[in-house]
This record gives structure tokens, sequence and C-alpha cells, in this order.
């Protein structure tokens, strides 16, 4: 059900925020990797600690709440931040400050304290399909987000940093071989590009690409995996320093009629160390839903190819990112929705956390859907 408040705080309820009728996974359930790359030292393991559900409809102050695409915590204040993949068409583009109550035995509320509009170079709020907000994350001066861009209308990705107001501070240096070309020689793909965004505690920010980039091969599909491009930045300067490869998974699961959409990509990454993180792909086929699996990736020993401009035509060996699977949501019992957001953070009893909420497109048939884990190991 959804409601309608005049007030910009608003708590949401559901009456069994805990598990769906039903479900095959229970509070405390474990699920992790023992050894990821054969190393035990970098041992991960997760406690289910449940769901909640925000129904697609809710409204605030007259603006439905929809399309969380990142999602962050601040340990000084214990609040979260969330942005909307609205692209300024049912309202200005945007992003949330929540607040989340959640420990080890669930999340028990969800409260939207704040909606804080995302702001140009000019100081004005984005014109409609002028941006397309994806990831966002806390920085040392403020915060840290990406637009997608529109390759159909030729407008690049970005990574810009704002004020807490939604004011603009700057903008990161766009590698080359990244802008949509009209010809689509080069440069990323319309609604696959800047969908991921974490910080490393050396400070580097690292952000991932949804699929392949034009000019390096095909994207996933049902039979062959694609090659997204992880730029890593020197945060202090805004230049990128290095590039890496990600190698995207097959398209897991054929949709119930050939002709029925069907895609897999990298939706979000999370910084564990300075060159471990969690890694979410997430699939989608018509008549089977979402499929969500997270993996642990290291860039350690992976190619530097930023100087490669093509990986389909690259003339030396080329070394992606190591990955090994975590977990998938499905095959652990979960009816996983369109996940694209991921955050360490604290919970109420002291607990450490990984969170996760979905991007339910303002669609009827999806939902705003938050999972939370109990961190019990981790590198």
């Amino acid at each position: 059900m959804s409601r309608l408040f005049s007030s910009t705080i608003l708590a949401l309820s559901i009456l069994a925020p805990l598990a769906m009728p039903g479900a095959a996974t229970e509070i405390g359930q474990t699920i992790g990797n023992p050894c990821p790359f054969g190393d035990c030292g970098a041992q991960i393991a997760l406690a289910y600690a449940g769901e909640f559900v925000i129904p697609t409809g809710t409204v605030i102050d007259g603006v439905e709440l929809g399309g969380l695409s990142g999602l962050d915590f601040d340990p000084a204040t214990g609040h979260f931040i969330a942005i909307s993949d609205d692209r300024s068409e049912k309202a200005p583009a945007r992003y949330y400050e929540l607040a989340i109550d959640a420990d080890s035995a669930g999340i028990h509320d969800v409260t939207v304290l704040k909606r804080v509009t995302l702001q140009d170079k000019d100081g004005k709020p984005f014109a409609p399909k002028m941006v397309d907000p994806e990831a966002i994350r806390f920085s040392k001066a403020g915060i840290a987000w990406t637009s997608e861009g529109d390759a159909k209308q030729l407008l690049p990705p970005f990574v810009r940093e704002m004020n807490a107001d939604g004011s603009f501070r700057r903008e990161f240096v766009l590698p080359a071989g990244f802008a949509p070309l009209a010809d689509k020689s080069a440069g990323i793909r319309d609604n696959l590009a800047f969908e991921g965004l974490t910080f490393l505690p050396s400070g580097d920010l690292v952000v991932g690409t949804e699929e392949t980039l034009n000019q390096d091969g095909p994207i996933a599909d049902l039979l062959h995996g694609g090659l997204s491009r992880l730029i890593r930045y020197d945060a202090d300067s805004g230049a990128p320093k290095a590039e890496y490869a990600y190698t995207i998974a097959p398209i897991p699961q054929a949709p119930s009629d050939e002709k029925g959409w069907k895609d897999n990509g990298l939706s979000e990454i999370l910084a564990l160390d300075d060159h471990r993180l969690l890694a979410v792909e997430r699939g989608f086929a018509k008549g089977f839903g979402f499929n969500i699996k997270v993996y642990m990736i290291d860039l350690s020993g992976a190619t530097d190819i930023s100087g490669i401009a093509s990986l389909a035509k690259a003339e030396t060996p080329v070394i992606p990112v190591r990955r090994s699977l975590v977990m998938d949501m499905r095959a652990f019992g979960l009816t996983p929705d369109n996940i694209e957001g991921m955050t360490l953070a604290r919970g109420k009893d002291g607990s450490d956390l990984l969170i996760f909420v979905s991007d339910n497109n303002f669609s009827p048939e999806q939902k705003t859907q938050f999972y939370a884990f109990k961190v019990l190991k981790k590198p």
C-alpha cells in the first residue's frame, strides 16, 4: 500500500518487513566465500538479516519515491543517502537522506528525512532528460555521484562532486573513449554507462561501466560475457590514473520467449580494502525476473588498460580483475528485485551490516526493496 503525506519526514512501515511469506531464507542464515581466489585471508561471511519493502507509488510531498540506484552510509550521523535515477521527468533530479532502522535481526523501518535537488554547473535543477543519476558516495569534501549520460543525445557520462545541498563543486576528468559518438564506433552504449562508484580506503575513486564500450566488443548475451571498464581516479586531482577490465558473465537466464528482454551487467561496486571490492551483477530475463549475484573482485595484478583504445583489438595480453562468487541471491532463497545500490553500515545494535537497495523503475510491477546482511567476516 502507499500513503500520501504532506510532511517531508515519512516513516514507512510494512506489516512483515523481515521476510516475505514463504521465503526459503531465514533470518540468521549464513552465506559467503571462505577462500576467495584461494586466499583464505580474504574470507567473507554474511548472515541474512531481512527485507524491507517500500511499495511503488509511495509519494512524499507530491513526488513519487523510486528509482533508488545508489546507497551510502555516513557513520558520523548514522544516516544514509540514496540517489534516484529519475531523469528530471517526474521531478527535478534528486537524492534522499534516509534513516534506516536496521540491526542483525532485521530492517524495522525506513524514514525519508530530506529530498535534495541535484544542481547543474549553473546552480539550476537539471532539465528533463539532461542527466541520468546512478551512483552516489560520501567524499571527503562532499558527495560524489555519477550520471550515465545519454548516448542517443550524445551526452557523455560524468563523475561529479557536489555539496550536501546539491550544488556543484567539480567534475572529474572523463578519459578518452567514453564519450558517445554518433557512428557508435566508440564510447558508452545507451543506459549502460557509469553504474558503480566507490572510494578505496587510500582515497582513490573507482567508477564502473554497466556494460561494454562500443569499441571494446559486444555486450553480454546468453553465450558470451561482456567487458566493463573500471576507471580508477586520483580523488584529490580528479584525474584518471588507471583503468581495468571487468569480465561480465553471460546472461544467466533465457527469457520466456526468444524476443523477450534479457540482459546482464555491473550495477554497483563497493570497496572492502585498497584492492578488494564487492561487485553486483544484475541480470534480467522476461518471464523469470531478476538474477542478482555478488562477487568479490581483486584489482591487484590486473592490467592497466587505460592505454588500450579497444579491448577487441588489443595487441597485448590483458589480465582482467579477478572475481570470486560470494552470493547468488536466488540460489540463497531470495527473490530480488532490480538491485543497484549497496553499502556497508553500522546497525542500531552496533553490528556491521551490508545493505542493498533496488531501483523499482517507477513500475507497479516492481518495488523499492532493501536487503540487510550482518557482516560476520570480511577482508
